[in-house]
């Protein structure tokens, strides 16, 4: 009876590691204090997993920022601008690499592949020197061997760590990155030596990087990585797990020829032809980690389905070689369904958060092993059917307006630019206009006036007179500092999807169901459970009363309907683009009540459009095409004066550009500051971009602030390859986990950088 978990989540049910991060980099706590908060985080989950019945408990799961961060620190590869000198690396240079200090940058943070957490990007070169600098791994080891238990030890792969590296500042694009494979698998050696000496049976390699599409070169790093390991790893029990899609039949190729390794994890959740590359050959004698419960969604498995799939595959690999693991870490699903007490009950019976995904992994393990538990199955089937049969989930309506959408493209009657004529007429914007993006700093007053809102502890005025009295701060701040276009703040918004699908009908909202994002932020995605549409204007009263503080345009700030689809936890009965559709008519409603309410700038972020991109080239064109179309849908109705903006934060947008020009927005504000302007090499290499654009002039995930001259130079960079009429100048992204005393120096020296920028061109005509 054998289970297994690939990896959980780290923050706690209730975010306690988040807490004590943020107290101890606001020097407000002491390292020990961290420390004790994670050593008992971890005890109690490698408990909750060993009570349960787990075979395989994970370590080397947990982190204080990033698991590819840990294995940058395992291996040394501190960049030089952090002024390492070696030896163990401690926690201030491990955080300066993540946060930034006040004298360097952070580290580059992209998307960990299609999901919605971000990893630190290693920068290396062929001087990187590679050395044995944190003991993570085998320190976490022994300490759940103290506890009594066994654990399995989690390195991120020698090959997927360098394929998801970047060459650092100042070496060649083009420089091999697998080049590197000779320089760093001593120190695997070494790692793998330890966790040998200290007792360790098994061990696990991360690879994801091997649901991509890989070339040939790409691949025999894989063979020759774990050729070279074997002798180190002798003895030991190999497992390297894949997860995200499925394993392209090379690659399963490869992975299946790797004599060092015993076991093959597989998603079968997102992969079922990998279930097709099993099923016709499997390596005899090798293990099958079936990854049958999904890591990525809050709903219950249908462990019926799972178990009938688990006995196919039993005769295919042999009763003792199975075991049942989930899809990917839990990391990416909510904590405990234990801590929603609010939530309908209804609803609640068709969710499985992580440590009920725990019980779900033992149950099917059990049950393969001919001790299955009726009542636990027999409560799951029941939940199952009550969830498609609910008539919660369909609403006749919507699916007929949806269905309606089919025939049209969608689009805006005139081109872009002539809309951006007429809207220029009627706004009257100086070159060069500044903006931001949306958020202004959430101050701990205000989130507390919205708390007792929702706790009924003050009126409903008393809450409506707090927010217009911080809207109106909002807007006198940006007009000192003489911004062009006006954002309200968006002080009655907790976040930018929750706001809505609260609002929305077929949304579900827990109190705890948090998931990292990145660091210690975590973000709260509401469930998508049923039909989608909206009852009620949501965001008119705020932009209305906004608007009218001010004489100068004030943006409507709504959020996409892809990106609302792609922070929310998504019904897993009908095809994601059928949700998302749904969505963009909901939004679609609301542009055009904010339009006829007098607002003549309104922006639709969407924010998460790159993330949602299938990991695999071939299925590129059909996601970007309904995703694109259901960002037209909300706007193609719209007068050619009212100026549509969408903003889009951390992508690499040089695969999708011509996606991003087919949204057809009249302006675009892209994040860009902390990926070295990579955005800006796609109009060097001759896009022809027509409409509006606002590269961010400098990085708000980090604490510093730039100057006038630091922003003035970017703003320049970009007016070598943009157009001086389409720029603009903004923030990266929302400034809403910023404080005051960093926003508002940051915002004047962008708005003298723009002002000088304005007296130079004009001198130079």
């Amino acid at each position: 009876m054998a289970s297994h978990i690939v990896g959980y989540p780290r923050m706690g049910p209730k975010r306690e590691l988040k807490f004590a991060l943020e107290s101890f980099w606001d020097g407000k706590s002491s390292a020990e204090d961290l420390e004790k908060v994670a050593t008992d985080l971890r005890a109690s989950i490698w408990k909750q997993m060993a009570t349960t019945g787990i075979k395989y408990i994970p370590s080397n799961t947990f982190s204080y920022y990033d698991q590819v961060l840990d294995t940058t620190a395992m291996l040394g590869a501190v960049p030089d601008r952090y002024s390492w000198t070696g030896g163990e690396i401690n926690l201030s240079t491990y955080f300066s690499m993540a946060r930034g200090n006040a004298t360097v940058p952070a580290m580059e943070m992209t998307k960990w592949f299609d999901t919605n957490y971000h990893f630190i990007v290693p920068e290396l070169g062929p001087n990187t020197k590679f050395s044995y600098s944190s003991h993570k791994a085998i320190n976490e080891y022994k300490e759940a061997k103290a506890l009594g238990i066994d654990t399995v030890p989690v390195l991120v792969g020698p090959v997927s760590y360098l394929l998801l590296s970047k060459p650092a500042k100042g070496v060649e694009k083009s420089f091999s990155l697998l080049s590197l494979l000779s320089s760093i698998l001593p120190v695997y050696k070494e790692v793998i030596a330890e966790l040998k000496a200290a007792g360790a049976s098994w061990i696990q390699f991360d690879e994801p990087t091997l649901v991509k599409d890989l070339d040939s070169h790409q691949l025999a790093a894989f063979s020759s990585a774990y050729t070279e390991l074997e002798s180190a790893l002798s003895g030991l029990n190999v497992l390297v797990e894949t997860y995200f899609a499925d394993v392209p039949a090379e690659s399963y190729k490869t992975l299946t020829s790797l004599s060092s390794v015993t076991a093959y994890g597989f998603d079968l959740e997102r992969g079922t032809k990998t279930l097709d590359l099993v099923r016709s050959g499997f390596p005899a004698g090798k293990y099958l980690f079936a990854g049958v419960v999904d890591g990525r969604n809050i709903w219950a498995d249908d462990l019926a389905a799972s178990l009938i799939t688990l006995q196919s595959l039993e005769a295919v690999v042999g009763k003792d070689k199975l075991v049942v693991s989930t899809s990917c870490s839990l990391m990416h699903t909510a904590v405990d369904l234990v801590n929603e007490t609010k939530l309908d009950e209804e609803i609640k019976s068709w969710l499985a958060f992580a440590a009920q995904k725990v019980v779900e992994v033992n149950a099917l393990a059990k049950a393969l092993a001919g001790q299955k538990d009726e009542a636990y199955f027999a409560a799951n089937a029941a939940a199952q059917s009550s969830r498609r049969s609910s008539p919660r989930v369909t609403n006749a309506e919507v699916q007929k307006a949806a269905t309606a959408l089919k025939g049209s493209d969608h689009r805006r009657a005139t081109n872009v630019s002539a809309r951006l004529d007429a809207q220029q007429k009627k706004l009257n914007l100086p070159i060069l206009p500044t903006t931001t993006i949306g958020s202004f700093p959430q101050t701990v007053e205000l989130r507390r006036v919205r708390r007792e809102y929702k706790a009924k502890k003050i009126s409903e005025e008393e809450y409506t007179n707090a927010i217009k009295e911080e809207i109106s701060k909002v807007v006198k701040i940006q007009e000192e500092l003489d911004i062009d276009v006006l954002v309200h703040g968006e002080p009655e918004r907790n976040d930018m999807v929750e706001y809505f699908g609260e609002q929305l009908s077929g949304f579900a909202f827990t109190a705890n169901g948090w998931v990292q994002s990145y660091g210690s932020r975590c973000v709260k995605p509401p469930i998508i459970y049923g039909d989608v549409s909206r009852p009620n204007p949501m965001t008119v009263f705020w932009s209305k009363t906004a608007q009218s503080m001010t004489a100068r345009p004030m943006k409507g700030m709504l959020t996409g309907p892809v990106t609302i689809l792609n922070w929310s936890f998504v019904r897993n009965d009908q095809p994601r683009f059928e949700t998302c559709y749904q969505i963009a008519l909901a939004i679609k409603k609301e542009v055009e009540d904010l339009e006829a309410g007098g607002i003549q700038v309104i922006q639709i972020d969407e924010a998460a459009l790159r993330e949602g991109l299938p990991l695999r080239k071939a299925e590129h064109a059909f996601y970007l095409d309904w995703a694109v179309h259901s960002f037209r849908i909300t706007n193609c109705g719209v007068q050619d004066t009212t100026q549509i903006h969408t903003h889009m934060c951390y992508s690499n947008f040089n695969d999708i550009i011509q996606s991003i020009i087919n949204m057809d927005a009249d302006v675009i504000t892209i994040e860009n500051s902390r990926s070295d302007e990579k955005l800006l090499s796609v109009f060097r290499e001759g896009v022809v971009y027509g409409a509006g654009i606002g590269p961010g002039v400098y990085d708000i995930h980090s604490p510093r602030i730039p100057s006038m001259e630091e922003i003035a130079d970017r703003v320049n960079k970009m007016l070598a390859v943009l157009d001086t009429n389409i720029l603009w100048v903004n923030p990266d992204c929302g400034l809403k986990t910023r404080k005051y005393t960093e926003v508002k120096p940051a915002l004047a020296n962008m708005v003298e950088a723009a002002k000088l920028i304005r007296k130079q061109l004009a001198s130079t005509k």
